[in-house]
C-alpha cells in the first residue's frame, strides 16, 4: 500500500519538527519545504495527496504560493495554517483557494482530522506536473512556459535549457551541465553555441518584464533568480 504523501511548507525549523512527527506518527510521509520558493516547486512537479501550508513565509506569502498552483492546474488539496486565525482571516484564505484554514495554535489531534478529511474528499484527483520558481511556470508535458501569466515562445532546445535551470532554480547551471543534458555532449565543442542560446532565452524571458530572472554568473554559469518580495507586490 502506497504511503499517503504530504508536503509541509514552513519556515519555522521547529513549527517543522512538532508538525512532521504528529503526522508521521499517523502513518503519513511527510516532506518538508523550509521556503516557499522550494515548496511551490516541489507542489508543481510531485504529485503530493495533501499540502500543509504556513501563510506567512519570508520569501512568498501563502497566499501567493496558493494562486501560482490553482493559476498552474495543480489541484491537490492544501490545509493552510496561520496565527491570522480571526474569521476575516479564515475566509480570505478559503476564498483564496486553501481548501481549509487551521489557526495557531491547535491541538494535534484537530491538525490530523483536519488532514484526514481533506484526503477523503481528494481521492484520484490527477496531477499535472508544472515546474514553478518566482513569476515563471514550465508545463512538462505540454511543453509550454509562461511568464506572469504571459506565454513564451520557446524553441524546443530554448524549452529544454529553461527546464534544466528550473530542475535548479536557484542555483548555477555550469556549462558542462548544459553541454551534457541539453546537446548530450560530454566535451566542449569550442563553439559559441551556449552563448547564442542563453542569449536567445533572456531575450524570451526578459524582453517586455519590468524586473530581470536570468543571471550570468562570470566563469561559473547560469542561473534563474526570483523577484524579490517587494517585487511581487502589486
Amino acid at each position: 500500500m502506497t504511503e499517503t504523501a504530504i508536503l509541509l511548507i514552513e519556515d519555522e525549523a521547529s513549527n517543522a519538527d512538532i508538525i512532521s512527527s504528529v503526522l508521521r506518527k499517523e502513518g503519513f510521509a511527510v516532506t518538508w519545504a523550509e521556503t516557499g520558493q522550494k515548496g511551490l516547486a516541489a507542489a508543481g512537479m510531485t504529485a503530493y495527496d495533501l499540502i500543509v501550508l504556513d501563510r506567512m513565509l519570508p520569501d512568498i506569502s501563502g497566499m501567493d504560493i496558493i494562486t501560482r498552483l490553482r493559476g498552474a492546474g495543480v489541484e491537490t488539496p492544501i490545509l493552510m495554517l496561520s496565527a491570522l486565525s480571526r474569521s476575516e482571516n479564515r475566509s480570505e484564505g478559503l476564498e483564496g483557494g486553501a481548501d481549509d484554514y487551521l489557526g495557531k495554535p491547535f491541538e494535534d489531534h484537530e491538525l490530523t482530522a483536519r488532514v484526514r478529511a481533506l484526503l477523503r474528499r481528494s481521492r484520484n484527483q490527477v496531477h499535472s506536473a508544472v515546474m514553478l520558481f518566482g513569476d515563471i511556470e514550465l508545463h512538462v508535458k505540454s511543453r509550454t512556459a509562461h511568464r506572469q501569466g504571459v506565454h513564451l515562445a520557446l524553441s524546443p532546445k530554448e524549452f529544454e535549457i529553461l527546464k534544466l535551470l528550473m530542475e535548479h532554480a536557484g542555483d548555477i547551471v555550469t556549462r558542462d551541465m548544459l553541454l551534457k543534458e541539453v546537446w548530450h555532449l560530454n566535451f566542449d565543442p569550442q563553439t559559441n553555441v551556449i552563448d547564442v542560446n542563453m542569449s536567445r532565452l533572456r531575450h524570451r524571458l526578459e524582453d517586455d518584464f519590468a524586473t530581470p530572472c536570468l543571471e550570468t554568473v562570470r566563469g561559473a554559469g547560469f542561473r534563474l533568480i526570483a523577484p524579490t518580495v517587494k517585487e511581487l507586490m502589486p
